[in-house]
């Protein structure tokens, strides 16, 4: 089980580490009401959670749609601590999402950032890399080669409108997403997979997209046998698939590649959802709800069954107790049957 750490209270914490971690997490004192960040008051709770034996941090965002109530924190994001800096993975959705980031990046090390990997760029992994910006030392993004059209506003590299989801993020999250927030592009780029090593850590960064989106990429920490996989894999709820750009078969095809990892992972950090203890089970949970959605979906196409009809009929009992069930089912089932539709001719 994960280690939860919350080093606001350092008295408390020398006792809660001597406990297993489901105790520390029931005795854990309480965060303020309201933390402040220069983007605006964060109110939410936002639980720091440590890798068994391992410098591996990571945040668990909430599951929905990112508005008012969530603040924007909808999102994982995660950081490996070095002996020659720290290398975090996402920046989450909001500056002061990402501001409140760095404060638990502190209260673990005064090491300085040396990278950002990004996952992919979508509002909800990246909008707080403007907090690494200003207030980190703009330690260097690194990002897939096709994430680059993003700044500009394109859908051709990540299936939203750059420009259009920053207005509605503006309406949506106020006052932690304002006139003031922009997006940081990346500074360094790869194609297919690149690797550095920091502090003795290796890190190797894959290109899994177009899956979720057209710039996916993976960050393996394989000396501590931890894999942050981005939206490639979803923890314990249902995936998000309904882009222009999702590529469902490519996404299996990425996945395949994970669940060939299996004698080098130990935990799999999603893109959403908590962490997963068995690697495998995480790859099939994801797997098969994508395959039984075009399975489904194919056969309608197939039988020229119209897509209300065919979702109507489906039966959905193995994923709609899941989580983002309700915001997302639909949306993904017509996402596929549109590209069963494409596929047909």
């Amino acid at each position: 089980m994960p280690i939860c750490v919350d080093r606001r209270w350092p008295v408390l914490l020398l006792v809660l580490l001597s406990t297993a971690c489901g105790a520390a997490e029931e005795s854990t004192a309480p965060e303020p009401a309201s933390v402040s960040t220069p983007y605006g008051a964060v109110s939410l709770p936002f639980v720091l959670h440590q890798i068994p034996d391992a410098p591996v941090y990571y945040i668990v965002g909430k599951s929905g749609v990112p508005d008012a109530v969530n603040e924007g924190h909808t999102s994982n994001a995660g950081f490996v601590v070095t002996e020659e800096g720290v290398v975090v993975f996402d920046a989450l959705g909001t500056p002061a999402l990402g501001y409140r980031l760095l404060q638990r990046i502190r209260e673990v090390t005064d090491q300085p950032v040396r990278m950002v990997v990004v996952s992919h760029y979508h509002a909800d992994h990246i909008y707080g890399l403007q907090a690494f910006r200003e207030h980190a030392g703009a330690p260097t993004v690194l990002a897939q080669r096709r994430t680059l059209d993003y700044v500009g506003g394109s859908t051709v590299s990540q299936g939203e409108d750059a420009e259009r989801r920053l207005a509605q993020r503006r309406e949506a999250l106020f006052p932690w997403v304002d006139e003031h927030t922009y997006i940081v592009a990346p500074d360094r780029v790869f194609d297919r997979e690149t690797s550095f090593e920091l502090g003795g850590v290796r890190f190797q960064v894959k290109h899994l997209g177009p899956a979720h989106a057209p710039g996916d990429a993976i960050l393996l920490v394989e000396e501590y046998g931890v894999l942050f996989s981005g939206d490639v894999i979803y923890g314990g709820r249902v995936p998000f698939l309904d882009s222009p750009d999702t590529d469902s078969e490519h996404w299996l095809e990425g996945l395949e590649y994970i669940a060939g990892l299996k004698g080098q992972l130990r935990y799999i950090i999603p893109g959403h959802g908590e962490l997963a203890e068995d690697a495998q089970q995480a790859v099939t949970a994801t797997r098969d709800y994508i395959l039984y959605v075009r399975e489904v979906m194919a056969a309608a196409v197939r039988d020229l069954v119209p897509f209300e009809e065919a979702y109507r009929d489906a039966d959905w009992s193995r994923y709609q107790h899941l989580p983002a069930f309700d915001a997302s089912n639909r949306g993904n089932a017509y996402r596929i049957y549109l590209e069963e539709e494409a596929r047909s001719f």
